[in-house]
């Protein structure tokens, strides 16, 4: 059983394989970097992510994964209706962290919009494969499965591959927007007209999920672009946050605080005072400065 997890970090980053490059002339460590102009420092990409039990689970089925020296966050909710669903979740989570991570530090970018594309969904499909072979070699794992949110920070983008109900969100000002569409029965319920956003909020199936990984020998991930800015905050979560709070709600949380630590820890708060009916984790990261076009990803610096 996982308990209670908190990690948060700031850092300077090259997306494209995590190793920062100094700039020619430069004599000495990374540490001299501080004595450059300040305009040339690249931005920060901060991290903190959290998960919870909620109030009515007897073990945590959610998992998160980081690697702020690449700009990498991956979520994903075990189903609650699986057998397994933490050890699905661990798995997937895992697994996408591990074949981004090797493929980032291996190949120094800058890629095309197509290569990242294309290793988003490879990442989402070796979790997929990984999570379903390991259910047909237990019994008690049969049928075990999970959703995925995964982000990839690039120099002025994010970009996010998903599966299942498990969300991505940026909040940009006073606005949060929800960064692709749920797999889920009540989305396709929304989208055909059936039932209002407001209507689905109170629905009895919320939780049915149209796609998640290890279900299924295959599966497609929703891989999408979005631009980011200074200031810019993106958060994954599991429907533990989502379906217990309104949008309006944790917008209201993530503006009410500027440490991501208590951003974190408030989401969660109001989730449990909400019902807490599922597990809950949530991962937050600000953009810290403006944006700028860099040749290798965040860090400016070049060979």
């Amino acid at each position: 059983m996982r308990t209670t997890g908190r990690v948060t970090f700031a850092w300077s980053l090259s997306t494209w394989g995590g190793r920062p490059r100094r700039p020619a002339g430069l004599k000495g460590t990374m540490a001299d970097t501080a004595s450059f102009d300040p305009a040339r420092v690249p931005p920060l990409l901060e991290f903190a992510s959290l998960t919870d039990m909620g109030r009515a689970r007897h073990n945590n089925e959610d998992t998160v994964k980081t690697d702020p020296m690449l700009g990498l966050a991956v979520l994903a909710d075990g189903m609650g209706g699986y057998n397994a669903g933490e050890i699905a979740s661990e798995l997937a989570a895992s697994r996408v962290l591990a074949v981004l991570g090797d493929w980032l530090r291996a190949t120094p970018g800058p890629h095309s919009d197509d290569t990242i594309r294309g290793m988003l969904e490879q990442s989402a499909a070796q979790a997929n494969r990984a999570v379903f072979d390991a259910a047909g070699s237990r019994p008690e794992y049969n049928g075990m499965g999970t959703t995925l949110v995964s982000a990839l920070f690039t120099t002025d983008s994010v970009w996010v591959a998903h599966i299942g109900d498990s969300r991505a969100y940026r909040l940009r000002g006073p606005h949060l927007e929800q960064l692709g569409r749920d797999h889920s029965l009540l989305q396709e319920q929304i989208d055909a007209g059936l039932l209002t956003p407001e209507e689905a909020s109170y629905s009895m199936h919320r939780n049915l999920v149209t796609r998640a990984v290890g279900v299924e020998p295959a599966v497609q991930a929703d891989v999408h672009a979005h631009d980011l800015r200074g200031g810019d905050l993106v958060l994954l979560c599991s429907d533990g946050l989502s379906d217990m709070l309104p949008d309006t709600v944790i917008a209201q949380i993530l503006r009410s605080h500027e440490s991501l630590e208590q951003m974190a820890q408030a989401l969660v708060d109001g989730a449990n005072a909400a019902g807490g009916r599922d597990n809950i984790a949530v991962v937050v990261v600000r953009v810290r400065g403006g944006l700028a076009r860099a040749g290798r990803g965040w860090w400016p610096f070049r060979r």
